[in-house]
């Protein structure tokens, strides 16, 4: 991703905080992280994120999605996460029995690297907590959706997904 695309994709998230009620530090806006999963299709498939702490033992997250934006199909290794939703609606879809009549669908033309499909929804104030080595994938509604993550140690870099053609650490480039 050019990095004036990357910058823009930062300011429209930012937006999202305000949305949310979320204050930022300026330092915190400049690292705010723009996943396109190396995929080039940011709007569709696409993570934004700043990280509060990351220790040894915990860390702190707020995730940002757009409209109907999906965090592609993964899991932890060791991580236990918990979502809390603050603004908007994001459907996170676990291991489990599948869901009748589920909300979302995997992006056009990724469907076979998706495979679980049983389906929470999370409005302002629900969270979920997802336990080691559980595959996962989520996906924003109409709104777009402020989610944040709590965790033990996060190793994003060490993530499994099931699609092959994933790259988890955004490559930046000059203009």
């Amino acid at each position: 991703m050019k990095k004036s695309e990357y910058k823009k994709w930062q300011r429209k998230t930012c937006e999202y905080f305000e949305k949310a009620h979320i204050v930022l530090t300026e330092k915190e806006k400049e690292n705010i992280e723009v996943a396109d999963f190396g995929l080039g299709k940011i709007e569709k498939v696409g993570l934004q994120l700043v990280v509060y702490v990351n220790t040894e033992r915990v860390c702190a997250k707020e995730l940002v999605l757009f409209p109907f934006q999906t965090c592609p199909e993964h899991k932890h290794i060791e991580k236990e996460e918990t979502f809390r939703c603050r603004f908007g609606k994001v459907y996170l879809y676990v291991e489990g029995e599948p869901t009748a009549n589920r909300k979302c669908k995997p992006p056009e033309g990724d469907e076979k690297y998706y495979t679980v499909f049983h389906e929470i929804e999370l409005n302002p104030g629900d969270q979920y907590t997802i336990m080691p080595n559980t595959l996962h994938w989520f996906q924003a509604g109409e709104e777009g959706a402020v989610v944040s993550e709590f965790s033990t140690k996060s190793t994003d870099e060490t993530d499994i997904f099931s699609d092959p053609r994933i790259k988890r650490i955004p490559v930046i480039e000059d203009d």
